[in-house]
């Protein structure tokens, strides 16, 4: 027991060290790990939501309209409250702080070598996304994001009405 004590204090250590030196190269991920009543090992994980919204905020600085997108689509949240890999409430083939479907894109992600179940993968193909095709892939929650203070020239936003 103290051997598994002073692991996670190490682990806690070091994730607070991390944060507090280094640039946001990637949001902090927290493993939770526990061990349950019947002796099986249950792991979640989590993303601050701030921390999230900073780490699109600085990954989206050229184009702040798909910050506007996150906050819509998954009010800044890439895991359920379980630790999964956030899914649509409509869609459930939509997936992670993007919002990205899996039908329509999960292949052409992995030929990229984007992992669209990972923060980082989810954001660097929604940037992909966004230069082939504009706005278009997020035109369903444009209410939400298309009247937002964002102000900008972009040719790419694109609003069906």
């Amino acid at each position: 027991m103290t051997e598994i004590t002073t692991s996670f204090a190490l682990l806690v250590s070091s994730i607070y060290m991390a944060t507090s030196t280094q640039a946001v190269d990637s949001p902090v991920i927290v493993n939770n790990s526990a061990i349950s009543a019947d002796n099986s090992a249950t792991s979640t994980v989590t993303i601050d939501r701030k921390t999230l919204e900073k780490y699109l905020r600085e990954n989206f600085s050229d184009t702040p309209i798909l910050v506007e997108i996150a906050r819509c689509e998954s009010t800044f949240s890439h895991y359920d409250k379980n630790g999964q890999v956030l899914r649509g409430k409509v869609n459930s083939a939509d997936v992670g702080v993007m919002q990205i479907n899996e039908k329509y894109h999960l292949d052409d992600s992995v030929k990229l070598g984007y992992d669209i179940h990972t923060v980082e993968g989810n954001v660097k193909y929604a940037k992909y996304l966004y230069k082939k095709y504009g706005s278009e892939p997020w035109s369903a929650s444009a209410p939400c994001w298309s009247n937002s203070h964002i102000s900008t020239n972009d040719s790419n936003i694109i609003v069906k009405n």
